[in-house]
């Protein structure tokens, strides 16, 4: 059954309401935006998640059959016919971090050398482990049909009670280290196993995309691609609260501005990116995904500081139960926007067994990949990510 992100936010954001509200607010009001009362938030919430706990699949309402959990344990459809190893990766301290480790789970396919194979980096959303995040994208699947790994890092239960990134906040005992950490591990399985530097690809779901975000904007040069499935917008939120109100509302201020500022007088050199987006999502508004439409294009150049598209071609496709709008730039995508039909908070075309993972809509394992396999990265510059990752910390 399809389930909604609302009452696991809720939960684990509840005690954080006492301390932050006021604090939130008054900061909030000075800077002229009107923000809803939080029990209001909480009562809409809990109606969606009540609303949420009610539907069935279509494959579940068309044979009667009671709704149920996932049918099988770390089995076929997560780990396929690969190699899954888990491991615990130690991240040193440095002048800008302190030291922490970092779980993850890492699937390699069979009958392929590791050398020159691409990585995806995959970031599971509130209350998932890595095991249903594999089992519920099917990617592992993907990964033995395409020949790339799958690195899936986990956020620790210490780190917060529902297992959320903190991706609305980026001081390094945070968000901040937790992309730090990211970073450390993929540069790590990129020494140790040889994977091809110009194709590491990273992938997130709701929080997860969060943290895809924060990354893209402070180390590009580990990525080729990034693709953000249900995520919040950028830039605004800094608290637990604010950080609801972005998911509900989109961001208050101009999305560009919000992109502008963080990245000071720094070009970016610029990410492909794919958003995909449910429209009937209760979670993350919407108009969240058109927000980071516009804060990517503003990332590669394609539009200008009011958002102004520039040198880019756009089309629009409609497909089965989805659309995509593209963002081409020589004839090759830049940005991509799809948006599900019918789809809430959860990942489309998934195992619909699997917690917040639903059958509704395309196959996004498969629409990722496929756009991921048209990008590389030739040129590195990570003194332009370790600087600005200093700079922001």
């Amino acid at each position: 059954m399809t389930k909604n992100l609302t009452k696991l936010w809720a939960g684990g954001m509840r005690r954080l309401l006492a301390i932050q509200t006021r604090a939130t607010r008054d900061a909030l009001k000075g800077a002229g935006i009107d923000t809803p009362k939080p029990q209001a938030i909480w009562r809409a919430a809990q109606a969606a998640a009540d609303q949420a706990a009610k539907r069935v699949t279509p494959a579940q309402a068309r044979s009667g059959a009671p709704v149920r959990e996932s049918r099988v344990g770390p089995r076929a459809a997560a780990w396929a016919a690969g190699e899954w190893r888990r491991a615990e990766h130690l991240v040193p301290a440095n002048a800008q971090h302190a030291g922490r480790s970092l779980a993850y789970g890492l699937y390699l396919p069979p009958g392929h050398k590791t050398a020159g194979m691409p990585l995806v980096v995959m970031l599971h959303g509130c209350k998932q482990s890595i095991d249903s995040f594999a089992e519920g994208t099917r990617m592992n699947l993907l990964a033995d049909r395409h020949g790339f790994a799958v690195v899936y890092p986990e956020q620790s239960e210490r780190a917060h009670p529902h297992q959320c990134w903190h991706w609305y906040d980026s001081r390094d005992a945070a968000g901040g280290g937790e992309a730090a950490a990211v970073v450390s591990l993929v540069d790590t399985l990129v020494e140790e196993h040889g994977f091809d530097r110009s194709r590491v690809y990273l992938a997130g779901l709701s929080a997860g995309a969060g943290l895809a975000m924060l990354l893209a904007i402070r180390s590009p040069s580990r990525f080729a691609a990034i693709a953000l499935h249900s995520g919040p917008a950028f830039g605004e939120a800094r608290s637990g609260v604010t950080a609801l109100d972005v998911m509900r509302r989109g961001v208050h201020h101009d999305p560009v501005a919000l992109v502008d500022t963080q990245l000071g007088a720094r070009i970016h050199p610029g990410i492909p990116a794919i958003v995909v987006q449910g429209d009937s999502d209760a979670v993350v508004a919407p108009v969240n995904a058109e927000q980071l439409a516009v804060q990517l294009l503003r990332l590669n150049g394609l539009a200008d500081s009011r958002g102004v598209r520039q040198g880019v071609v756009s089309h629009e496709t409609f497909k089965d139960g989805y659309r995509e709008q593209d963002y081409e730039l020589d004839g090759a995508s830049v940005v991509r926007l799809c948006r599900v039909a019918d789809l809430d908070h959860a990942w489309s075309g998934g195992d619909d067994t699997v917690p917040f993972h639903s059958s509704t809509g395309p196959d996004a394992s498969t629409l990722i990949w496929d756009f991921f396999g048209a990008h590389r990265r030739e040129a590195f510059d990570e003194a332009y990510d370790d600087e600005l990752t200093q700079d922001a910390g």
